[in-house]
């Protein structure tokens, strides 16, 4: 048995500068077929968009997925929410996380899975400003020193 080939579609680059990840977790979505068409033509953007957990069920608010232009019945509207597929267990701790230690979830990359779209979310913390240049200069060394190897 082979596995799926995972083909990016959209990734929050943003998330990754803005916040500490925690954890990762995938999850399937519903979607509506002209969501998908449009996603396969990588009209998707995951900036402001998040994850809430309303009454035991997990939904992606704030991601634009853009209209599909060959719709035949009826367009799609761009940032509805969508449903996460998630277990009961996996929603349960995402919402304690997010309520007891005041952490957030934030969708990291859309992707297509075989034929499957799905969700890569991370429980995450903000970092604060110092923190995010701490992480700019270690990145920086890293480059240098990567840099520094290359050329001998």
């Amino acid at each position: 048995m082979t596995t799926p080939e995972r083909r990016s579609i959209a990734r929050n680059r943003r998330a990754r500068h803005d916040y500490q990840i925690l954890e990762r977790l995938e999850a399937g979505v519903v979607l509506q077929g002209s969501e998908v068409k449009a996603l396969r033509a990588g009209r998707a953007n995951l900036i402001d968009s998040h994850v809430r957990i309303e009454r035991n069920e997990a939904w992606l608010v704030g991601t634009h997925i853009g209209p599909y232009e060959n719709a035949s019945f009826e367009p799609h509207e761009p940032r509805r929410k969508r449903k996460l597929l998630l277990n009961r267990r996996e929603i349960r701790k995402l919402h304690h996380q997010t309520t007891a230690k005041g952490l957030t979830i934030v969708p990291l990359e859309i992707y297509f899975l075989g034929q499957n779209v799905k969700v890569e979310i991370g429980v995450v913390r903000g970092k604060r400003q110092h923190d995010k240049r701490e992480s700019m200069k270690e990145r920086d060394a890293q480059r240098d020193i990567d840099r520094a190897r290359r050329e001998r």
